[in-house]
């Protein structure tokens, strides 16, 4: 049995005076990285904190988000990491809807302060109160089969779902990467992607299970992840595709030493052949690894290594194999497998998948299915195994790395009282993979702005349209009266390869 608490104990046994995190300039050994975890564990334990409560974090990444991964978790608690770029009434649903005791954050919480028992204050009032406390013992009462975090992510109804992590399924998850991509004890980790995602978070653990030094990018700037690549001689990254080609534009330009690179991973969007084709050149001593999966599966499910030298095949357009430990197969609608090249839904199963959404049985029963995830996506697999995703039966879109989903959006625009009808796709975008585009037809005079600037209001800004076509004639509908959206997002892809990741 494996929780969260083993990763450490191993790292202080084997690795405890090697750097574990680098913060902001400042470094922390395992031995400290444990203690400050512990006694956080104690500092939250007398705040009033119980076994199986969740615990709120809306915070940049810092040590301190990475200390908060680990050390709820591990001394029974559950984490709820937060998105950084959600709303007020975003934020205010998930911490009501999940029942958040506590929070830590680095931000002014405004009116979560008024949802919760306590808010905790980084970094200040968190160092200050680690000073004082005591060492709390980790791993007592809490099993692998423990509820380790709810990851909010977001609901073709509109609504965001909890999925319900398990420790079995996240420490699975960290092995299912290490047999793939195994680290080092020597490996520099340089952690881009936020950790409020699964995708930020998911190295952590295995990072630390290998005494490797991991720093956490507070907010993402190409200059100073380059700079800190040089300095720090990072080994390993991962990060959307906007990230991979914003460093890799810069290092055209403006070149630092980044020959240290071994592996470049990318994941949670759309890219382009030419996006890796160009960061390849940028960063030669690096692989780069591509994979995929979702927030329901720990995240991962599947890898493509060593794309740099598939650029000119076919394979290129493959998101991989499954990982080690993960089956995947491709189902019609009754959930029958299809044969080798034949498109359907792609479903996966292991010990890394969710245990269900919280408080929403009626959803979990919709995507659970004899122990299969339904994912939603599209796709077929080749003889070898390699799955190509082609669509997304899910209603959504993914932008720079965030799943936005149609119909939270068009609810959004639906609550302006001059909008008779929305319809809500993504369009092509040569920075952001795809872009948020909606056609409205008003009741009323409206401008394109005041729609966009009231969403503002409403949802996340990322989710927010790019661009709104007004139209003055009815939406085209099916027999049944449904938006048949394909046909208005056909024009604006005419000609182009819909990659999907």
């Amino acid at each position: 049995m494996q929780t969260f608490a083993d990763p450490l104990m191993r790292a202080v046994q084997v690795a405890g005076d090697r750097t574990a995190v680098i913060s902001e300039g400042r470094g922390f050994t395992f031995r400290e990285l444990n203690s400050r975890c512990r006694r956080l564990a104690a500092v939250l334990k007398s705040k009033g904190a119980e076994r199986g409560d969740r615990i709120a974090v809306l915070a940049a990444n810092t040590n301190h988000h990475l200390e908060s991964y680990v050390a709820i978790p591990a001394a029974g608690y559950a984490i709820v990491p937060l998105n950084t770029r959600h709303a007020g009434p975003e934020l205010e649903y998930a911490i009501k809807d999940a029942g958040v005791k506590l929070l830590l954050t680095d931000r002014d919480p405004g009116k979560l302060s008024e949802l919760v028992e306590t808010v905790v204050m980084i970094p200040d009032e968190y160092d200050a109160l680690l000073e004082e406390a005591e060492e709390m013992e980790f791993g007592v009462g809490i099993s692998e089969d423990s509820l380790a975090g709810l990851f909010y992510t977001g609901g073709t109804t509109g609504a965001s779902k909890g999925v319900m992590l398990t420790h079995r399924n996240l420490i699975a998850n960290t092995f299912h990467f290490m047999t793939m991509a195994p680290p080092a004890a020597d490996s520099v980790f340089l952690v881009m992607a936020p950790m409020f995602h699964a995708a930020g978070s998911n190295g952590i653990l295995g990072g630390i299970w290998t005494g490797s030094c991991q720093i956490p990018l507070k907010v993402f700037d190409p200059a100073t992840a380059l700079d800190l690549i040089e300095k720090h001689r990072v080994t390993h990254t991962l990060g959307v595709p906007t990230m991979i080609a914003a460093i890799a534009e810069l290092q055209h330009r403006e070149p630092r030493d980044t020959s240290s690179l071994i592996m470049v991973a990318h994941g949670g969007s759309p890219i382009a052949t030419e996006v890796v084709r160009r960061a390849a050149k940028a960063f030669p001593t690096a692989e780069f690894v591509h994979v995929y999966g979702m927030t329901e599966a720990s995240p991962l499910v599947t890898g493509l290594r060593n794309e740099q030298d598939l650029l000119d095949v076919d394979r290129s357009r493959s998101c991989g194999q499954s990982l080690i430990g993960v089956q995947v197969k491709i189902i019609d609608n009754g959930g029958n497998e299809l044969p080798t090249g034949e498109v359907g839904e792609l479903a996966a199963r292991g010990p890394n998948i969710m245990q269900g959404y919280w408080n929403k049985p009626e959803q979990t029963a919709e995507v659970l299915k004899d122990g299969w995830y339904r994912s939603g996506d599209m796709g077929y697999m080749d003889k070898e195994g390699f799955v190509f995703l082609v669509d997304r039966a899910k209603d959504m879109i993914v932008s720079g790395g965030e799943n936005v989903y149609c119909t939270e959006v068009e609810e959004a625009l639906y609550k302006h009282p001059a909008v008779l009808e929305a319809a809500v796709f993504g369009v092509p975008d040569e920075a952001w993979g795809e872009a948020v585009h909606a056609v409205v037809v008003p009741r009323k005079k409206v401008t394109p702005k005041e729609l966009i600037d009231f969403c503002r209001t409403q949802i996340a800004g990322y989710k927010l349209p790019k661009a709104i076509t007004l139209s003055s004639e009815e939406l085209p509908k099916s027999g049944p009266g449904k938006i048949l959206k394909r046909e208005l997002r056909e024009p604006f892809w005419e000609g182009r390869d819909r990659k999907v990741n």
